[in-house]
């Protein structure tokens, strides 16, 4: 609605862009854990997916889409 219908006027592209954002990051966090589980590599490192590399992996992405989304809805639309 927020890119059809309303042309992404307003509130409405803040809220069209942080849900592609989380869309976006949930699809990442997935490839994350595959990663992890499929490419020996990566593997050795967090087998078990609870280990200080895991989660490091994790919270670099969750910081960057943070500031990713801050970044874009604080820009004026073009």
């Amino acid at each position: 609605m927020a890119l059809y219908r309303f042309r992404l006027a307003g509130g409405w592209r803040a809220a069209y862009l942080v849900s592609a954002l989380l869309a976006l990051h949930l699809n990442l966090i997935v490839q994350i854990v595959l990663s992890f589980l499929k490419i020996s590599a990566l593997n050795r490192f967090a087998p078990t997916g609870t280990e200080p590399p895991f989660v490091a992996a994790q919270a670099t992405l969750l910081i960057l889409f943070l500031a990713g989304a801050i970044r874009a809805t604080r820009q004026r639309a073009a």
